[in-house]
């Protein structure tokens, strides 16, 4: 055993690796809908590792990770936050707003009731809203207060101490209310889920890791005219006409004896008896097939289609806010034929390819269609979205030296400067750069994949630093305050989204439950709590309501961290 202390001792990444992973061990455990996970698990098994005593890990790799974390969540949050400043969607802004502030002041004033300091303000916010961003802007307050090095290192040990021992709680609470609100206002999620998919066009069921959609909304069939075909003598494009460019053909194959060849479609041929019909479209469109011929049910691998799927970031201003149907109905047959929207996705989350989804600046939409077609119609949408192996480093890099310099810019309080610091400034930096990557395509981008990871091993190296680095004070400062910051995080985390919830349903006439609980879950950026209204809606019909109020609580809530600490400071 001895050897083993000695080895974290004298190499401590060995314990910050096994931190890691212990703590994203620990975190895959469920009890019921429950699951800890990883960030919050590599904390508690770091702050049990920091126990042994003599494990020091640099201050400056915490902070880099730390800056790479808070980076990517401005950037993979840019293009949605600043996109939903718009007018139809200001009443669940100005929610999720509402539920930040509520979190902030309930916070404040319950420390300041309960006589917590700065340290344990911060955590408290950080673990009872879920939000463990906190951690870092409320440690860079911390550092500019200028206080004495040892009562620096307790005020941000007891932002560790406070986020861990609240964490579970705040995780926990979003998903009891996904259950507990319908159950008082009578309502039945799944009934109301699937009014709200017939009213946007048709439902579409949330699927689990190894299902897929059998019916696609964009399908290839290949069909033989018939001798008595309303079609035959017309041309390819009188048929294409005829179903309103929902459907394309492919290729048209005829038969000369023993022997097959392929018609040459840019010379609009005519169709006639017997010719094989290969074409692709709106799997809704083909009923209208039948007046054409006979389906074939099989055909030779060499006649087989082939199409190419690429998927398009949205930055037309023109097109952020309308609907899928406007967007079929206003656009000109010929510009949209042979290109199909299969799947729609927003930060992350699919959305329904339903007739009343609303399109959104930074929207990743899929396109299926011959190559030739969907290029006439990308610089019309936007930009092809960056390939999985590809990430502009320039973009990156300049980024961070953009939010390091903009953390130095700070201003005077009673006669003591406070700089931003490097998470705020990274933050900005973030979201300006992941704007400009929405605006201007040549800047560049990072891929979603090295985004997501670099966000969630950022935080996750960052916190295992903090919990080991805050050794033996952390278990002392749990032994004192750990009832009392239990109790106070069931409240931070119960209090604001109940009165948020009577304030949207009441003053912003949320009334649609299915919303209603999607912008309770987006406002407190509750992942778990957003996981378990999917659970009971089984559709998708939650995901727009949600990821435009979890942008904007995201950023707000990083914020609050060093606002706490200097609301803290004065009223102390």
């Amino acid at each position: 055993m001895s050897f083993i202390i000695e080895q974290l001792r004298d190499y401590p990444f060995i314990a910050l690796f096994l931190s890691l992973g212990l703590g994203y061990l620990i975190g895959k455990i469920k009890i019921g809908k429950f699951e800890l996970g990883g960030i919050a698990g590599s904390l508690l098994v770091a702050v049990a590792l920091g126990q042994i005593g003599g494990i020091a890990i640099s201050n400056e790799v915490k902070s880099i990770f730390f800056a790479l974390f808070i980076f990517m969540v401005g950037y993979n949050g840019g293009p949605q936050f600043f996109s939903s400043f718009r007018l139809s969607s200001l009443t669940r802004l100005f929610a999720s707003f509402v539920m930040t502030f509520v979190g902030l002041i309930t916070v404040v004033l319950l420390s300041k009731w309960a006589g917590l300091d700065k340290g344990l303000a911060a955590g408290l916010a950080a673990g009872g809203l879920t939000q463990s961003a906190i951690i870092g802007t409320a440690g860079n307050a911390i550092d500019q207060l200028n206080l004495a090095p040892d009562v620096t290192s307790t005020l941000k040990t007891n932002v560790a101490v406070g986020y861990s021992i609240t964490y579970i709680f705040g995780s926990l609470g979003p998903i009891l209310m996904m259950s507990l609100i319908p159950m008082v206002m009578g309502w039945n999620i799944t009934k109301e889920a699937k009014k709200l998919a017939e009213k946007m066009g048709a439902g579409s069921k949330q699927l689990n890791e190894g299902e897929f959609s059998a019916l696609n909304r964009v399908s290839s069939r290949a069909y033989q005219v018939t001798a008595n075909s309303m079609f035959v003598g017309k041309s390819v494009v009188e048929l294409e006409e005829a179903f309103d460019a929902d459907l394309t053909i492919e290729a048209i194959y005829r038969s000369h004896q023993d022997t097959e060849s392929t018609l040459d479609l840019a010379k609009n041929p005519i169709l006639a008896a017997g010719d094989k019909v290969y074409l692709t479209g709106l799997t809704q469109a083909f009923p209208k097939v039948t007046s054409l011929g006979i389906e074939l049910g099989e055909f030779s691998e060499e006649s087989n289609v082939v199409q190419t799927q690429q998927k398009v970031v949205l930055t037309n201003k023109k097109l952020a806010g309308i609907t899928l149907r406007k967007l079929h109905d206003e656009t000109n047959a010929r510009i949209r034929r042979g290109v199909y929207i299969t799947q729609l996705s927003r930060m992350g989350h699919d959305i329904s390819t339903l007739p009343e989804t609303e399109l959104h600046i930074g929207d990743e939409i899929t396109l299926v269609g011959q190559k030739e077609d969907i290029a006439k119609v990308i610089k019309k949408i936007g930009y092809n979205s960056p390939l999985p192996s590809v990430t502009d480093f320039v973009t990156m890099s300049f980024g961070m030296v953009l939010g390091y310099l903009i953390g130095e810019i700070g201003f005077t309080i009673g006669g003591s400067h406070i700089a931003l610091g490097s998470g705020l400034g990274c933050l900005v930096s973030g979201l300006l750069v992941g704007y400009l990557r929405m605006r201007t395509p040549r800047l560049g981008s990072v891929n979603h994949g090295a985004a997501n990871f670099m966000q969630t091993f950022g935080l996750a190296v960052f916190v295992a630093v903090v919990g080991i680095n805050a050794g033996a004070p952390a278990l002392t400062a749990i032994k004192e305050n750990g009832v009392t910051l239990l109790l106070l995080g069931v409240l931070v985390t119960l209090i604001p989204q109940v009165l948020t919830f009577l304030f949207n349903y009441y003053v912003l006439k949320i009334k649609n439950p299915v919303e209603a609980l999607a912008v309770i879950a987006g406002s407190r950026s509750a992942n778990p709590a957003f996981a378990s209204l999917l659970e009971k809606t089984q559709n998708s019909t939650p995901v727009p309501s949600f990821t435009m109020t979890y942008a904007v609580a995201n950023i707000f809530l990083t914020l609050w961290g060093p606002i706490i600490i200097n609301l803290i400071t004065k009223i102390s």
